[in-house]
Formats: structure tokens, sequence, C-alpha cells
């Protein structure tokens, strides 16, 4: 049996990593960082013409109908560049409807999300740092909704939010809807910018099925992805460095101590790459494990990542933290793939309670 990839999937990931080192070296990725906005109109307009826009959308409504480990491996290259985009939120949106919206709702929605002409989000987080869907408090009364979400991202650029309601229920609503507030929070990752997102007695649409859980699990493999890309890119940024900078007379990557430190690096992320894999598959076609293995991912990658991260900063020495370092960039890229939609800790007992323990 082979566990690899197919050809088709490995010339997905060449394509996009050709159009990252085009579009998105890291001289542009520093004007973005320290630009007002993380969104940029060319990058997203390309991505979009590759169809990664609608890369899980159904080909009737003019998506790619690929399966979520598609979208995981160009995840995966848009993390090890740290590539801001609005794909996170926008895919989990496109999803929601894709697996719980009524006919209705895909002919209105699913067309223009695949083609990238409207952008999407999901609106998820309550204060406490509640992000698990059976644990929400937020509820539709009379076809209207009153709530707040916490850090929802690109919800500057986004004309549709599926919110998460309590019980794992969905519900479209439209930016520019009444009541709805949108509020820039201070984030530390400047390529995925958060939103503070009120609702107020807002026109809310529900979906028709309950699939805050799969939007979340789809979520998960999705961070795992982004953190397995982005923490492999600090390896190579580390392994290079060490090779240049010089020390008491010598490169630092002759020091035992800093050898160490590599390998343990590689070895911490490299194995993990099946994780995520196996994850995103067993999302389309082994559902009965698919929360676990979700949670085991997102727990564990994104653990290696941020400590990847720290490993980065110490061979850098004191420049590592500094904003002239680019390390700094994956550094706080890394926080938010650990903190967004649950902790590792939160992750790993979910992990271990659907394991039966």
């Amino acid at each position: 049996m082979d566990f690899g990839l197919t050809e088709e999937q490995k010339l997905l990931q060449q394509t996009v990593r050709g159009f990252v080192d085009n579009e998105c070296p890291l001289s542009k990725l520093r004007q973005i960082y320290d630009s007002d906005s993380d969104f940029d109109a060319n990058l997203w307009k390309g991505l979009a013409e590759m169809g990664i826009a609608g890369l899980l959308i159904p080909e009737a409504y003019g998506g790619a109908e690929l399966e979520l480990l598609d979208l995981a491996l160009v995840a995966e290259v848009l993390g090890a560049a740290a590539v801001p985009s609005p794909l996170l939120g926008h895919a989990l949106a496109a999803l929601a409807i894709v697996e719980a919206g009524t006919d209705t709702q895909k002919q209105r929605w699913l067309p223009d999300l695949a083609e990238g002409s409207r952008i999407a989000s999901v609106a998820i987080g309550e204060g406490g740092g509640v992000w698990d869907p059976e644990q929400l408090t937020a509820s539709i009364d009379d076809g209207t909704l009153t709530a707040n979400k916490h850090y929802v991202t690109g919800a500057d650029h986004a004309e549709l939010f599926v919110v998460g309601l309590s019980g794992g229920q969905l519900a479209l609503v439209e930016r520019d809807a009444p009541g709805v507030s949108v509020e820039p929070v201070d984030s530390n990752d400047r390529t995925r910018r958060c939103f503070h997102v009120s609702f107020d007695r807002t026109p809310a649409e529900p979906l028709a099925a309950a699939a805050g859980a799969r939007v979340r699990d789809a979520g998960l493999v999705l961070l795992a992805a982004d953190a397995f890309g982005g923490g492999w890119k600090l390896v190579e940024f580390s392994t290079e460095h060490a090779k240049t900078r010089e020390q008491f007379g010598q490169k630092i990557g002759e020091f035992q101590a800093v050898k160490h430190q590599l390998a343990n690096m590689a070895i911490d992320i490299e194995p993990a790459r099946g994780l995520y894999w196996y994850a995103a598959h067993a999302f389309d076609h082994l559902r009965d494990e698919s929360e676990q293995v979700a949670a085991m991912a997102k727990a564990h990658l994104t653990d290696r990542y941020a400590q990847a991260a720290r490993d980065a900063v110490e061979i850098y020495g004191g420049i590592g933290l500094t904003w002239e370092c680019e390390i700094h960039i994956w550094l706080k890229r890394a926080i938010f793939d650990r903190a967004y939609l649950g902790t590792p800790d939160f992750h790993r007992e979910r992990s271990a309670r659907l394991s039966g323990f």
C-alpha cells in the first residue's frame, strides 16, 4: 500500500510553492507585515485563480471538489512562507455551507466563494477562550442574533460570516447586515490579523444541520498543516544561519550543542508530517476516527512548532527577537496556531477522552 502523495498532490504543492516564491518573497512579506492590513489583493487573486479558494467546493458550484488533505497540503506551503491570506477562515466558511447549507444557500454563496470574488470567515470563539462547539452560548432568537465573537480572522474583508451557535449549530450573517460591528484586535500574528465581531439583533440565517464539530475538526487539521510547514521552515532557517554565523572564530554549526539542537528540531518536526496527513485523510474517509486524530494532530504539531520557534530564536541569539530578523514572524505565527481553536492541553484532553481514557 502506498502511503505517499499522488502525483497530482505533489504537483499542487509544487505549483503553490512556485507562486509563493514569486509573489510573496521575504521582502514582500515584510512589506505586508509592516502595513495596516494583512490582506493583499494580488496574492488573494493569484491563489483564487489557481482554484485554492474553492478547493473543497463541489464542481457544480465552480469549485475543485477535492479533499481536506489537498487543502492541508496547500496550508503547509502557505505556513512555510508565512503567507498573509484569509484562506483559513474562508475555507472553513465554505466547508460549513457545503456540509450543512440548504440548496438555496449553496447556490447563493458557493460560486462566488469558489472564485474568490467574495471572502467569508468563521466567527466561533467566545469570551474566556471558549472554542468548543458544545460550549458555545450564542443562539438565534426570532431570526436575529445578539452575540460577541472573539478572534475572527479576516473580518475586515469578509462579506459573510459563518457564526458558531450553541449545540454545534451554525448561521450565516452578512457583513453589511444591521447590528454588525467589527473591531480590530492587537494580536501577535500580523499575517493573520484578528477582530472582535459583535452582533446586535442582527438578522441571521441558520444552516440546515449542526456542522460545528466538522468545521472545528477541519480547522484543527489546517492549523496542524500550517504548523508543520512553519516548523520545517524554521529548521531550514536555523540550519542556514548555523552554517554562516561565526562565533569565537568558527561557524556556530560546528559546535556540538548547536548540532544537537538542530537535530532535535528536525526529529521533532519531520516525523509529524504523517500525523496531519492521516488526520486530513480521516476527515473524509474515517469519520469515526476523525475527531480524535484531528485533536491529536493540532495539539502535537502546534506545540512542536512553538518549540521550534523557541529553538530558532536561541540559535539566532539576541537578534532572533528583533524586528529586523525574520524569525519573529514565524514565532508569532506559531503562537497563533497554538492558541486558535483551543490550546494543545485542551485538545490532548479531548483526544484522550475520545480514545476512552
